[in-house]
């Protein structure tokens, strides 16, 4: 996800927990090839503006007639389209006006200039922890009240409760995650190459192989949007160095010249320091975008730019944008295990109330409440840490299985590294993280070099 992250420390409720079983359930969920299903029609409900609890809903809302709300967040295209669908389910049974509004990345820098102007949104969607703290510490952030609380003690697992509190205190509402331990896959490319889905990483430069000497480029990268380039780097971190190792690294308990580093990085450069095993090659891939770098995976026929592209299950919504069908066209297997166990990584966007009123905490308690995650669920591209959405709400097979993993996961995942480190290091555009990976991707080799420079921006940034 993208980042706009201040210093946050992991609750130790998620920092105690071993990532193995929601490897594991992943693993089980997507061991089958599965094929596309239709969804069932959005069914939210056609409610007047009285506000109350309608039929077939979870939740009383209040008469909210004649008052206005802003929300802002950085979604743009589809996502965005299908959250102000959530949004107009609010205004019909509230009564209530609400307005999108756009925000840059990263959102923090957006909303400082917002207060100052003395025009902050009423809720903003914040997309890692540090963010939420950084609103804290500023002042701008509100306490959830009681209708909200009690609506996340319902629908939610502690540890996607503690990662929305700062100092104990709770501002933050998780409506939207990802599992960000997947590799899509161009089902047409792989069945005429005669490739398989692998399970370690092994298997998977062998699989890229195979597709190579097919005549496919094997990976496509957006690294364009360094926040992509930092997914590779976790993914493989935590599975090759271990949770323990993860947690320090994300609070810079340990350097970046640290030697897990250097293994992380080298096994990285299996992949990015292949000739022609990256879309593009390395100039290509640093003008590719996230959409783009999964679109192009998914058109072309039988020559598409490439077969195989990485992210988590929101790329959906671009392979729908692609006119490819999950599950028949578009396949998935989770990322691949280099240690012991495959990684869990996940990240998500908090609804954050900034001005505090009876229409925003009635918004903050509907986005706590399966009633809001349902109607996006519906729509594909989306994934909820609520475990009383219904499992069926999601579109297709595959969907369901990666949702099922999620909350079957209970506590056992990783919070994506990057969204928990300082704005300045792990969540700036041309700073940081993410210019020193795209440095690493022009150049593989040198490993001591980018080390070296992430642990400078590292020790800046966190000020130790």
């Amino acid at each position: 996800m993208r980042s706009t992250s201040s210093t946050y420390r992991k609750p130790r409720s998620a920092n105690r927990a071993s990532a193995k079983t929601a490897a594991a359930a992943l693993a089980a969920a997507l061991a089958l090839s599965l094929t596309a299903c239709g969804g069932d029609d959005d069914k939210s409900s056609d409610t007047g503006a009285t506000g109350g609890k309608e039929t077939g809903t979870s939740l009383t809302l209040p008469k909210l007639n004649g008052q206005s709300l802003q929300v802002a967040a950085v979604w743009s295209g589809e996502e965005q389209a299908n959250f102000k669908k959530v949004l107009a389910e609010f205004e019909k049974r509230t009564g209530a006006k609400v307005t999108f509004v756009p925000a840059q990345d990263p959102i923090v820098n957006f909303l400082g200039s917002k207060v100052a102007g003395g025009q902050p949104p009423d809720i903003a969607m914040l997309p890692q922890p540090g963010a939420i703290k950084q609103a804290v510490d500023k002042k701008w952030a509100k306490p959830l009240g009681t209708e909200a609380k009690a609506e996340l003690a319902k629908n939610y697992s502690q540890g996607w409760q503690d990662i929305g509190k700062i100092g104990g205190t709770q501002y933050g509402v998780y409506y939207k995650a990802a599992n960000k331990s997947l590799i899509w896959y161009n089902a047409k490319v792989f069945e005429n190459a005669g490739a398989t889905e692998p399970k370690t990483w092994d298997e998977l430069l062998t699989t890229a192989q195979t597709v190579y000497d097919s005549g496919v480029t094997p990976f496509s990268v957006g690294g364009a949007e360094g926040w992509t380039l930092t997914d590779w780097f976790e993914n493989i971190y935590l599975s090759q160095s271990g949770p323990e190792k993860y947690d320090q690294l994300a609070k810079h308990e340990i350097k970046w010249t640290d030697p897990s580093v250097k293994d992380a990085l080298t096994t990285l450069a299996q992949v990015w320091g292949k000739k022609d095993y990256v879309a593009g090659g390395a100039k290509g891939a640093l003008q590719t975008d996230f959409p783009a770098s999964v679109t192009q995976t998914f058109t072309g026929g039988d020559q598409p730019k490439a077969a195989m592209v990485y992210e988590g299950d929101f790329a959906q919504v671009n392979i729908q944008t692609a006119k490819a069908k999950v599950g028949t066209d578009a396949k998935v297997f989770p990322f691949p295990k280099v240690g012991d166990t495959a990684p869990v990584v996940s990240g998500g966007d908090a609804a954050v109330i900034l001005k505090d009123s009876k229409a925003s905490q009635a918004l903050a308690t509907f986005l706590a409440s399966p009633d809001a995650a349902t109607i996006q669920a519906k729509l594909g591209g989306y994934l909820s840490p609520n475990k009383s959405v219904d499992i069926s709400s999601y579109p297709n097979p595959v969907q369901q299985k990666i949702a099922k993993a999620l909350i079957d996961s209970g506590d056992d995942f990783r919070f994506d590294m990057s969204d928990q480190a300082p704005q300045a290091f792990g969540g700036t555009p041309g700073k940081g993280e993410w210019k020193a990976l795209q440095d690493f991707l022009t150049n593989p080799k040198d490993i001591a070099g980018t080390q070296a420079k992430l642990e400078a921006d590292a020790a800046a940034a966190y000020g130790n």
